[in-house]
């Protein structure tokens, strides 16, 4: 069955030659993030779905694409896809955490100097016709200290490139990390943000971190300290930051992501800190690089191609890793299923029942569910491909591309 694949939100041209090199490739680009009722209309015949961060994949619009194997996220986050629907149809979701990774670190380190020496204040009075040339309020970062909230590969990567320009960096996180370069760990958030002169936030999406930074952590931090949020809109309560930033102990802030964000550039950006000369406003371009999106084409596609023409699971934010190597037989199977006892007895019961020989499997299971790749003696007719289908806990079941089923 040829791959019908789908690519939304003008996601980068560096996807495509890898794209093509799955059999029978068809693939369809579209500019812009389409609407729930237009996805509706897309969707049927699709096998695999690229998108970036704006195209909404709810249970209700992945149920209008039957066929559909594999999503790629081309962006960091996964917010806008269901992950627990996904998993429940056995679509395998990938996205790319490394490639933005730079391109994220160089903008916070940016907008610190910006901050620190008032930069945003400055440049919004000389539009105005006012020459603020003063030294009063700005530094220069050197000696400075940099505390990074959530240690993770941008917060490693920013503390990396902080610690070149001469500061100092401090972390912390929920769980263990190694620290890298001379960057040390905070006992607590609060330890963390009473010593900063630059907080900078690279939290996950959860329970935990909404609205993180509130108006008790902002009184935390010290004099002068400056807030960067390019991580996720919800980690900063904004009503609360509004507040700090009326008086005088926040020396600004930058903010690049926000609990409501426009659908598109034809929507108005409404926040009450467009009211302030001393924040940075960016439109979610944290990540928006040239240099970026070309790494998330590669890197994002390369993860749909191993899965569907091998089965190999590298990187899904919903299904369990699994690593195989080239096919040991005709055909490879791939199986996705309910983590569930005697699942796996019925599918080679119908194996053994249609006369094939397994001459490899390997399964993982994670989070309830199991994906099992399995090589057999012959290529998969539509009899077997049904009764594999029935047995219960199934979720999907398809031929790898790469075999002759």
């Amino acid at each position: 069955m040829n791959p019908n694949i789908l690519l939304l939100e003008d996601v980068h041209t560096s996807a495509t030659p890898i794209l093509q090199g799955i059999p029978g490739a068809n693939i369809v680009r579209l500019k812009h993030a389409p609407s729930v009722s237009e996805l509706h209309t897309l969707l049927a015949g699709v096998q695999v779905l690229g998108l970036r961060s704006r195209t909404p994949l709810t249970r209700e619009v992945l149920a209008q694409a039957p066929r559909l194997r594999a999503v790629g996220a081309y962006c960091t986050g996964t917010n806008n896809i269901d992950l627990v629907a996904a998993s429940e149809m056995g679509i395998a979701v990938f996205n790319g955490p490394f490639s933005n990774t730079r391109s994220v670190a160089e903008l916070v380190i940016g907008h610190a100097i910006h901050l620190l020496r008032r930069v945003p204040e400055r440049h919004a009075a000389a539009r105005r016709g006012v020459w603020m040339k003063d030294a009063k309020g700005a530094n220069e970062v050197r000696g400075k200290t940099l505390g990074i909230v959530g240690y993770g590969k941008i917060g490693t990567q920013t503390g990396l490139l902080a610690e070149a320009i001469g500061m100092r960096v401090i972390y912390f996180d929920i769980e263990a990390r190694l620290p890298l370069g001379n960057a040390t760990p905070a006992g607590t958030l609060e330890a963390l943000l009473g010593e900063a002169d630059v907080v900078t936030l690279h939290v996950p999406q959860t329970a935990r971190t909404k609205n993180l930074i509130d108006a008790q952590r902002l009184a935390q931090m010290k004099d002068g300290a400056v807030l960067i949020n390019l991580a996720r809109g919800h980690a900063v309560d904004i009503d609360s930051l509004v507040e700090a930033l009326a008086g005088p102990r926040l020396r600004g802030a930058a903010l690049d992501v926000f609990p409501r964000e426009p659908a598109s550039a034809t929507e108005v950006f409404e926040s009450p800190l467009r009211a302030f000369d001393k924040v940075i406003l960016t439109p979610h371009v944290g990540g928006s690089t040239v240099e970026a999106q070309r790494n998330l084409g590669v890197e994002v596609s390369e993860k749909l191609r191993d899965y569907l023409m091998l089965g190999a699971i590298h990187g899904s934010v919903n299904l369990p890793e699994l690593s195989v190597g080239s096919l040991r037989a005709p055909t490879r199977l791939v199986h996705i299923h309910r983590d569930r006892p005697g699942v796996m007895a019925h599918v080679n019961s119908a194996l053994s029942s249609a006369g094939l020989n397994v001459s490899l499997l390997h399964l993982e299971t994670q989070g309830g569910f199991g994906v099992a790749v399995i090589d057999v003696s012959a290529a998969m007719d539509a009899n077997t491909l049904a009764c594999l289908e029935a047995i219960e806990g199934t979720l999907r079941v398809f031929s790898a591309l790469s075999s002759n089923g």
